[in-house]
């Protein structure tokens, strides 16, 4: 009835407010305020409320403690409101309701200790707050809530605790209910309330003030859930975290990266935007000194680019510098986070990020480098397999592809693994049908770059080659049991170890393996079948299953020996390639001839789909030959023959060749149609047709002596040389011919060989030569009659290689020819009718034939040393290309082991090549080599038996025998000179010496030393070469011991000397003299400046026998000549190279005519050279250099020379001294002028010790300098300029 009374009553009834005061103030009274029955203080509260309503806005209540005590009262009684069931809840709503609605609790205001109060409803209204309750409830808390926070005078940091606890995580799961009211509060009072949070914040961040309030160690959990509220609450504290990110403590910067990563990362975060300095100073913390700082910052980008594309510039550099970071996991995260970027949207991440991930491909670490190849590899499945983003994106990362087959090229046999998986699971991926499967390999190996082709080559080529070792293997197995057989087995295993990852632990595996198939006989059938070249992929793939089924131990769940034999058996299944795969490229290849096919959808044209179709048949042709045998697919390749591409006719050429040994007996139809399709390539084909035409034939057919025989006939009848186009092809068809079947062809050969190839054809030139002053030309600019030439000389080489003995004297003959042409610069006729490009291709061909006979053990024993000096001396030409292919020959050649070893002593002659990157590849192909030749010995223990021959040091005397007869090297007391020698020794011993293995430093010094105690086989009593010999061999020893402490240790064994470059020593002869002084010495070893030149001697006029050193031309108009400084000795020998003027690779092409001017200098005394074709004024001279072709110049008339014959003796009367001789192709070392085109003249150069010919003098030019580094131009200007010359000079 009360509580009735008061509900009805409303604020306008004074008489009724007067009438019920006293009832108002006995409602007030301990008793009813602690009754023990909650139904009557509910009633009581619900009264009171309404007293409160009624009376407002004053209260009846004058004393401060009861009105405390009865809103603490109430307070109580609003925690019925928990219970929606109850039968009082709509009580405890009305209560609510009144409450919220009047703002009774603002009469606390007036309270001194109100807060109390507010707390205990803030904490009472959280903790009923449940999912049960409806909208209303909420609605009324709140307003009850936000009118005490918004009309007070501000938050105490009690109060504030009881709103913010409830987003603290822990809290915030246990009732979600309270975290969503607490959440609409914070954003409906956050004018109100931000100043206190901003000030509890302040206290805690900054002033370090934790005791302010218990959540002081949850500050960062806070600010992320309120910045997830309502960022305006933040305003104030941001700067703070500014402040934080720079503390000193490691851990409390983690913290607010931490915080931020997620604020900034969020994804309607616009933090970054609104508050640029702190998103600064967070990018600041990717170069933390702290490591988890920087590992934070990087797990931060990921995040970052998937929610804010507009922010991946910024993160770029950050990015870029933490992919070099050298803490192994950033860079790992670095990959990561880009690649998740990227698999999410490959928008999200731009060119400069996936070159980051392409750079960690070449990764120091093994984790690092899989991460980023596994990601790059998905990346391409995603967006070039299955093309998920269109052809745009699919184009963004097409490089992927060549960039991930390229790293088949590293050492790494986990790389060479990982590649083939990739290739297996993204590139072409194994489990797709056979024509889906041909069709991605179809059109992926037509887009691939040459390098990526060729890896992708090498990689079945390894895998092949993988497959034969366990085919050997088992053959092994099947033999009796001996100790030959159990140590060819061992060979075998460690080979087969080599090839799998960890070769160490691999090892004790394979012998595990080895014994399971000895016991095993089951095992070794399902092997045999697996390597079976008729084994198809899908039988392939149950019988890698049914293998590891075998050997899984279900007791064991990480198996690794099981892991080794999968790797094994993954490598050596026929994955993709069967005969069913065959058929499908063949078919498809149709359709591109067809013009059937979708080629241009794929991004390729037709013509390179069916060029790249049948290069990739080519290839699969030589690892799985059987696949190819049957009559449609060799159908379509006589259609590739009839076709006019010519590289597509030459591979299907080399296809029949590889895969056609059963076409004579099971396809009789096929072998009619192709023989005389063959008979016409090897006829009229292009060089390379018939060089497989005649292969084909000598390969497949059983009668092959008489279809050689029906080409040999009429090609060797029908040769004329005044028609050089047409000589080319046969002489191809001939030389291969004769090779292959030397005893039906060579004697034939023979009188082809004399009374044509060499008198008709080398000795004659017939047309003239384009004096375009180039040193090389593309190949279709030279003359056919070159290219005839060239052909020519390849011809009698495979003759010669043919018969493989010298019976005849004609490997004699052959050799002395070649020796002529080298001689005489490739001009044999000296006619000077030829053109200085084609006379670079002669060289060429010169040397790479005695290089080719030096293969074969019975030409190699008749090569003098003259002529292996004149082959060697061919790594310097003049001309960039002759060295770069030279070297390229005899690298191949000496890796196969094919050479014998004195050849890797010409590499030494690279140190002087002006071209940076030439002597870099010297430098690779040296320690392939030395590697390659110890990994032998240590493998094929039965070579010790040959250790001169295989043995790296024992390239030392040959080096020394090499460098002594270097045409340079004429005065074996000059300093410059001997720089040069050691130079070229360091440039060897460099690489050799990098490992004392076996105490080979001692050896190399032993052998050196015991030279000194032999004489030069060449010219054994001639006592200024022998001084010279001593001279190298104690620049060597000069070099070994400042190098090494280890070269003083006794040599473990007595070295041998080759005699055919050393006199064996004498018993009674000690040489004990050093031939050079102590002060030569230290200039070798200290790399001191060398002395500038005497300028008097610079500018007289030179006989034509003088070397003449080269200086460049900046190419201004005044022609002034600036001269660069060559490269000096120092201890670091890679370092004295790079210091050298070395050839730039932009811009300025090698060979261009671009004439360099030269100036006189006096010759320096050399041996006299016994040539009969010398003048006898110029023999009267008596000291000729001999020059390789690197200098040569345009000769002047007779009246000149004699000038300069006369000037050269002037200036050999006043004792001036000439400046130094310069490396071939390289700047003078020393400091020289020259003066103005208008003084130019032109002298006679000598060539390789033979005279040469006048020619008419070139036009004046400048050779640009900007390439040059550092030319160092001399300020004055000197008198009249001596007689100038001007040749073409690689740069």
């Amino acid at each position: 009835m009360v509580v009735k009374t008061f509900m009805d009553m409303d604020q306008d009834s004074e008489d009724e407010k007067q009438q019920y005061l006293p009832l108002a103030l006995h409602l007030a009274s301990e008793f009813f305020l602690r009754n023990p029955n909650k139904d009557v203080r509910l009633l009581v509260a619900c009264c009171l409320a309404d007293i409160f309503r009624i009376y407002a806005p004053e209260a009846p209540y004058t004393s401060h403690d009861k009105l405390k005590d009865i809103f603490l009262f109430i307070t109580r009684q609003l925690k019925g409101l928990e219970d929606t069931k109850s039968p009082q809840f709509n009580r405890y709503f009305y209560l609510l309701e009144n409450l919220a609605w009047v703002k009774s609790y603002n009469i606390c205001f007036e309270l001194e200790d109100c807060n109390e109060i507010f707390i205990q409803l803030f904490r009472s209204l959280f903790s009923v707050i449940n999912n049960s309750h409806n909208q209303k409830v909420q609605m009324h808390m709140l307003d009850l809530m936000s009118s005490i926070i918004m009309e007070g005078d501000g938050v105490t940091q009690e109060l504030l605790d009881s709103i913010l606890i409830n987003l603290i995580p822990a809290h915030k799961n246990l009732n979600k209910q309270a975290f969503d009211l607490s959440k609409i509060l914070l954003k409906r009072t956050v004018q109100t309330i931000e100043p206190c949070i901003a000030n509890f914040f302040n206290q805690v961040l900054v002033l370090g003030k934790s005791s302010v309030s218990d959540l002081s160690e949850h500050v960062f959990d806070l600010i992320q859930e309120l910045f997830a509220i309502d960022p305006h609450l933040l305003l104030s504290v941001m700067p703070q975290l500014e402040f934080k990110l720079k503390s000193n403590d490691g851990e409390e910067r983690l913290a607010v990266v931490r915080l931020l990563a997620k604020l900034f990362g969020s994804k309607d975060s616009d933090l970054a935007t609104q508050n640029r300095p702190l998103w600064q100073c967070f990018l600041g913390r990717f170069n933390d000194i702290h490591v988890p700082v920087r590992l934070e910052s990087v797990k931060f980008a990921s995040h970052c680019l998937m929610n804010h594309p507009d922010l991946a510039k910024d993160l770029t550099e950050y990015l870029k510098v933490r992919s070099h970071d050298p803490e192994e996991a950033i860079r790992h995260d670095v990959i990561v986070t880009i690649i998740t970027a990227g698999k999410r949207d490959l928008s999200l991440v731009n060119d400069q990020l996936l070159g980051f991930v392409r750079e960690r491909t070449l990764d120091k670490r093994w984790r690092v480098r899989k991460e980023a190849m596994m990601g790059l590899a998905q990346l391409y499945k995603k967006y070039c397999l299955h093309a998920e983003a269109g052809k745009d994106a699919a184009e963004k990362v097409s490089w992927i592809k060549d960039k991930l087959l390229h790293i088949y090229y590293q050492n790494s046999i986990d790389d060479k693994l990982l590649v083939e998986k990739i290739f297996a699971q993204y590139l072409v991926p194994h489990n797709l049908e056979t024509e889906e499967r041909m069709k991605c390999l179809y059109y992926l190996y037509a887009s691939l770059d040459p390098n990526a082709v060729k890896a992708l080559n090498e990689m079945w080529k390894c895998q092949n080659m993988l497959r034969s070792h366990v085919r050997e293997l088992l053959d092994l197995h099947k033999q009796p049991t001996s100790e030959a057989n159990s140590t060819a087995m061992f060979g075998k295993l460690m080979t087969i170890a080599k090839n799998l990852p960890d070769p160490g632990k691999a090892q004790d595996f394979v012998k595990k393996f080895n014994q399971v198939l000895g016991d095993d006989e089951k095992l070794r059938s399902q092997l045999e079948l697996l390597i079976s070249p008729t084994f198809s992929c899908k039988q392939a793939d149950v019988c890698v299953r049914e293998i590891a089924r075998k050997l899984a131990n279900p007791k064991q769940p990480t198996n690794p020996f099981l892991e080794m034999v999968k790797f094994l058996l993954e490598r050596i299944a026929p994955v993709h390639i069967d005969s069913e795969a065959i058929s499908a490229l063949v078919k498809l290849m149709n359709k591109s001839i067809e013009g059937t096919a979708y080629d241009e959808e794929e991004g390729v044209s037709p013509d390179t789909a069916i060029r790249a179709g049948l290069e990739l048949l080519k290839v699969l042709s030589f690892t799985h030959p059987t696949s190819f045998h049957s009559a449609e697919t060799y159908e379509s390749l006589l259609q590739c023959l009839r076709m006019e591409d010519d590289k597509v006719a030459e591979a299907a050429i080399q296809i029949f060749r590889n895969t056609g040994h059963k076409i004579e007996t099971d396809l009789p139809q096929i072998r009619s149609t192709l023989i005389p399709i063959l008979h016409q390539k090897a006829k009229r084909g292009t060089p390379h047709q018939a060089k497989q035409a005649v292969h084909c034939i000598h390969a497949i057919f059983s009668n092959k002596e008489v279809q050689l025989a029906q080409i040999f006939e009429p090609l060797s009848r029908s040769l004329n040389a005044d028609v050089p186009e047409q000589l080319i092809t046969p002489l191809v068809s001939l030389g291969h011919i004769s090779m292959l079947a030397p005893d039906q062809f060579a004697s034939p050969m023979k009188s082809v060989v004399a009374n044509f190839i060499v008198k008709d054809l080398l000795m004659n030139d017939r047309s003239t030569g384009e004096k375009n002053g180039k040193l090389w030309s593309p190949d279709e600019e030279v003359s056919p009659e070159v290219l005839a030439k060239v052909q020519a000389i390849k011809l009698l080489v495979r003759w010669l290689l043919g018969m493989k003995n010298n019976q005849s004297k004609s490997a004699n003959s052959t050799l002395r020819l070649l020796s002529a042409m080298l001689v005489s610069e490739g001009d044999l006729t000296e006619q000077k009718r030829i053109s200085k490009s084609d006379m670079s291709r002669l060289r060429l061909a010169a040397g790479s034939a005695i290089m080719k006979l030096a293969q074969e053990p019975c030409y190699h024993e008749i090569i003098t040393p003259e002529q292996f000096q004149l082959c060697a001396l061919v790594i310097n030409d003049e001309c960039y290309q002759v060295r770069q292919i030279f070297a390229q020959k005899l690298h191949k050649a000496l890796v196969k082991l094919l050479l014998p070893l004195e050849y890797m002593a010409i590499f030494a002659l690279c140190a002087k090549d002006p071209v940076k990157e030439r002597r870099a590849h010297a430098r690779q192909c040296l320690l392939k080599n030395i590697s390659i030749r110890r990994e032998y010995i240590k493998q094929n223990p039965v070579a010790n038996e040959k250790l001169l021959s295989l043995l790296p040091e024992y390239v030392v005397p040959y080096m020394i025998h090499l460098l002594t007869h270097d045409p340079d090297f004429t005065k074996p007391q000059d300093v410059d000179q001997l720089r040069d020698i050691k130079e070229c020794l360091w440039f060897m011993l460099e690489v050799l010496m990098t490992k004392n293995e076996n105490n080979s430093h001692a050896f190399m010094k032993k052998m050196a030393e015991n030279i000194k105690l032999t004489r030069d086989a060449q010219s054994p009593d001639e006592p200024k070469a022998n001084e010279k010999l001593y001279t190298v061999c104690d620049v060597a020893l000069c070099v070994i011991n400042s190098k090494s402490a280890l070269c003083n240790a006794d040599s473990p064994k007595d070295p041998v000397l080759p005699t055919k470059f050393f006199t064996q020593p004498e018993k009674d002869f000690c040489n004990d003299r050093n031939y050079i002084s102590e002060e030569t010495r230290v200039l070798l070893l200290t790399g001191k400046p060398k002395p500038t030149g005497v300028l008097g001697a610079v500018n007289k006029p030179l006989s034509a026998t003088g070397r003449r050193p080269y200086i460049r031309s900046t190419g201004s108009e005044t022609g002034s000549n600036i001269t660069v400084n060559s490269e000096l000795s120092s201890p670091a020998g890679n370092r004295s190279r790079e210091q050298s003027s070395d050839i730039s690779e932009t811009g300025v092409s090698e060979n261009e005519e671009n004439p360099v001017r030269i100036i006189s200098v006096t010759p320096a005394k050399t041996e006299p050279v016994k040539n009969k074709e010398m003048n006898s004024d110029q023999a009267t001279q008596g000291n000729i250099s001999t020059e390789r072709g690197k200098k040569r110049t345009a000769t002047s008339t007779g009246a000149e020379n004699i000038h300069q014959k006369i000037e050269e003796k002037k200036t050999d009367e006043t004792g001036q001294a000439a400046p130094p001789k310069p490396r071939r192709g390289r700047p003078p070392k020393s400091e020289c002028q020259g003066t103005t085109a208008k003084n130019d003249e032109t002298n006679k150069p000598s060539g390789r010790g033979r005279k040469r010919a006048a020619v008419s003098q070139e036009s004046a030019g400048g050779l640009e300098a900007s390439n040059a580094k550092a030319p160092k131009q001399q300020d004055t200007a000197k008198k009249s300029a001596p007689s100038q010359s001007q040749i073409d000079l690689q740069r």
